[in-house]
């Protein structure tokens, strides 16, 4: 191993993991999809991604992160690509780098629990391109990773399970150190430790003390950092990390995130350099022609970026993860409540402090501020949510410090209830995790493909199954409209139509040139027909618009 310079796919988790162990210094990880997820509201398109590969893959990075989180779900949602067709062209066009994905556990790509059958087939699918599997529980619930870890390591690819980090009452080295030893018992030696710093907390010197602790708890596991920019501090929580021993640290581009998503990576660099730190087989070069190509792509995708374009420290109070701060202020905005931001933003506090001093990370973090929202405009849990109810009975697993006060379980489980129940009854008959009962894929299929009108196979199945109603309206789009993902930003997301004689060019995956030259733009009443020349074959698409005069 002493000749290889980097990480390239062609190696096997063991060779990968002594790589680590045996080599000095410290590795990158890009990670383009929480630049996405958290700073663009996951709009990056593939043509941006495709852009700048040859750079990203040029650097030698240990790993890119393109996959997973709230992107398959949005990808499908907006039409923007299918999932797989993604990985398979970041696969062709970053042969040497590692590609990585983030995974919900139990919940997958989704936002609720999934069946042990549907798990082990998504994991089988996008095993087939996703090289390392960084996975979480928000409740830090060991079982509720173990199917996803299992199916990970049986497909031979490399398990990152990690430990959701948070501050305060219960946050302890010792905690975290237990949770450690509790997944190395469940997985063995052969993975990477992540530290899942989703909400910007803590400072340097409480991250190191915490991978001393981790180091000493399970000294034979690699450690990975991933954490976020949200109060500006993440390269000083970064430079502590690798100085405690954390051999891979996650990053952004530096003319592109930075904010809410990861620190910039370039800067890391320059001060690990001056620290006496290496990164083995990494390019500055490339990074800085790629921020320089990022700069000028970021233009396209400025209408996504949130309106609080600052950093933001009180972080560390209402913790919430860097998506969820990113977007708040709109959600806000879109329910007149900007003006209350503040009581939102206080009521959160409590709330964080009342459910028990949990992680506010994917589908907590949408638990949390829904909890707060609702507060705010209906009066302290009186209007709680059915996912709220889930927590409280212990659906999602247990609270791991302290539960909510018994007046918060009698008005969240004992309203709208009509059997007259009081909450410790319903808690006792209703309470705790449930097995999924496994889906009849075959039936699933079946179902998919009446409505499809084609055959299916599990890749299409596996979206099918988290995401039924987005993944049929993607699957009909393209049917239609083919790979609309070939576009580029300005013409993806260009307001106010194309002008008649309008000529759009763009190349395809293989290089080749396409042109799209419009003919005509004509409304019928509710119906809007273009005409155009798709590479000189006459088309034309009628498009359904709401009526302003039907809704005002």
């Amino acid at each position: 191993m002493a000749d290889r310079q980097r990480i390239t796919p062609d190696m096997s988790p063991g060779h990968i993991l002594s790589f680590l162990r045996e080599t000095p210094g410290y590795f990158l990880t890009n990670n383009e999809r929480d630049v996405s997820q958290s700073d663009f509201k996951c709009r990056i398109l593939p043509r941006t991604t495709l852009r700048v590969a040859p750079y990203r893959d040029d650097t030698g990075y240990f790993a890119f992160e393109v996959s997973g989180g709230a992107s398959v779900h949005v990808d499908l949602m907006y039409k923007q690509v299918n999932p797989f067709e993604k990985l398979k062209l970041v696969r062709r066009a970053m042969p040497c780098t590692l590609i990585q994905t983030v995974c919900r556990g139990r919940n997958l790509f989704g936002y609720r629990p999934y069946a042990d059958n549907v798990l082990r087939l998504v994991v089988r699918q996008f095993a087939r391109w996703v090289d390392v599997w960084r996975v979480y529980d928000f409740l830090n619930h060991v079982p509720n990773l173990k199917v996803v870890g299992e199916e990970v390591k049986a497909a031979g690819r490399l398990l990152m399970p990690c430990l959701c980090f948070n501050t305060g009452r219960g946050h302890t080295d010792e905690y975290y150190a237990a949770k450690a030893r509790e997944i190395v018992g469940a997985f063995g030696e052969d993975i990477i430790l992540c530290i899942k710093n989703h909400s910007a907390l803590g400072s340097p010197k409480r991250i190191s003390d915490l991978v001393g602790a981790l180091r000493r708890a399970v000294p034979d596991v690699p450690l990975a950092y991933h954490g976020h920019n949200t109060d500006g501090n993440d390269l000083g929580r970064i430079v502590a990390a690798v100085e405690a021993g954390v051999k891979i640290v996650e990053v952004a581009d530096h003319g592109y995130g930075g904010m809410f998503s990861q620190a910039p990576g370039l800067s890391l660099i320059q001060t690990l350099h001056d620290y006496g730190y290496r990164a083995p087989g990494l390019k500055v070069q490339p990074i800085v022609e790629a921020s320089n190509l990022l700069r000028r792509e970021r233009t396209y995708y400025e209408k996504f970026e949130t309106p609080y374009r600052s950093f933001d420290p009180t972080v560390k109070r209402h913790k919430l993860t860097g998506g969820a701060a990113s977007i708040a202020f709109e959600q806000a905005e879109k329910l007149n409540l900007l003006d209350r931001i503040d009581e939102i933003f206080s009521e959160l506090m409590e709330v964080n402090r009342e459910m028990g001093n949990i992680w506010s990370v994917t589908p907590g973090s949408q638990i949390l501020w829904t909890i707060a929202v609702n507060n705010v405009i209906h009066g302290r849990y009186n209007q709680p949510s059915d996912d709220l109810k889930r927590l409280l009975l212990g659906r999602y697993g247990p609270f791991p410090f302290y539960e909510p006060q018994e007046w918060i379980y009698e008005k969240v489980l004992e309203h709208r209830r009509r059997d007259g129940k009081k909450w410790y009854q319903i808690l006792a008959e209703e309470g705790g995790l449930q097995q999924v009962p496994d889906e009849d894929l075959e039936a699933r299929r079946l179902e998919m493909e009446k409505k499809l009108g084609r055959p299916v196979d599990d890749e299409a199945l596996s979206l099918y199954l988290q995401f039924p109603m987005d993944a049929l309206g993607y699957f009909r789009f393209e049917k239609t409209y083919g790979k609309a993902w070939l576009l580029p930003p300005d013409v993806w997301y260009r307001q106010g139509g194309f002008e008649n004689s309008t000529r759009i060019t763009f190349p395809d995956e293989d290089g080749k040139t396409h042109h799209i030259d419009i003919i005509s733009t004509h409304r019928r009443g509710d119906t809007v027909d273009t005409s155009l020349l798709v590479d000189y074959h006459f088309r034309t698409f009628s498009i359904p618009v709401r009526s302003q005069q039907k809704n005002g």
